[in-house]
């Protein structure tokens, strides 16, 4: 097919990250963040840092489905009254533990990095991301992050904010990774670099979207059980041969890193 944890000063604002590969690779392999490279969803568990590891009820009653990303400005606004530091943010974000077999994949990786571009899409945000990938070691693996904006402002509340503006309906408010995906292989092809493949990696909803787009040359890898493998599955009851990608279900990362394997054998 062709087509920060450490020294950060305040006020801080992460938004993408970028590293210059020596030379183009075959293969673009794109990740999201939250129960697919971590086994939790991280704005779950930033709740361990507030007052008795939980949010009062009327922060909890003004959650809007598609409108997450507004929910959690509201959550951290809380939990910076209540005295909630980025110490304590970074504490949790660092021990987050990867999913399954998620290491084990991340050390292919690191030993096939010239024939893997890797890209990290997720409606998380950029300092609880680059937290845990630090800490867990493998940051330095990943060209490019795209997640929502957040650091802390001056009082030391931290601030989240929305990725862009879209037009896709199936998508929340803040983030399609459909556009962001098509954006970025267009980009690349203007740079001169065309990938033979793509291979995504997910588990949710808005990982559908994107993966609708790949095509029969590319590669999904649903997390077994999770809505992105059930909208697979239904999209082909429903249309047959719509979803044109190979769909390969993983409980354990080891299981995409055995389908890489021979890939590359190949």
């Amino acid at each position: 097919m062709k087509r920060c944890c450490e020294g950060v000063g305040l006020p801080c604002l992460f938004k993408g990250v970028g590293m210059a590969s020596p030379r183009p690779p075959k293969y673009l392999l794109v990740f999201d963040f939250d129960e697919t490279i971590i086994n939790e969803n991280s704005d779950d568990s930033i709740v361990r840092a507030a007052p008795g590891q939980a949010l009062p009820e009327h922060i909890r009653q003004t959650f809007r489905e598609g409108f997450y990303n507004e929910y959690m400005q509201r959550v951290l606004a809380y939990m910076g009254d209540q005295g909630v530091k980025m110490g304590d943010f970074k504490t949790v974000y660092e021990n987050i533990p990867l999913s399954p077999g998620m290491p084990e994949l991340f050390q292919f990786l690191s030993k096939n990095h010239e024939l893997f571009e890797i890209i990290l899409i997720s409606d998380a945000n950029m300092f609880g991301i680059e937290c845990n990938l630090r800490a867990a070691g493998f940051y330095s693996l990943f060209r490019k992050i795209f997640s929502n904006p957040s650091g802390f402002d001056k009082r030391g509340y931290f601030t989240l904010g929305p990725y862009h503006s879209h037009k896709c309906l199936d998508c929340p408010a803040n983030m399609c990774k459909r556009k962001i995906l098509t954006e970025y292989l267009a980009e690349r092809a203007q740079e001169e670099v065309e990938f033979e493949r793509v291979f995504y990696v997910g588990d949710g909803a808005n990982d559908f979207c994107p993966s609708v787009t790949l095509t029969s040359a590319d590669v999904a890898f649903p997390r077994k059980g999770y809505p992105m493998h059930r909208m697979t599955q239904e999209m082909e009851k429903q249309q047959p041969g719509a979803f044109q990608a190979t769909v390969v279900p993983w409980e354990s990362a080891t299981e995409v890193a055995r389908y890489l394997q021979e890939v590359l054998k190949k």
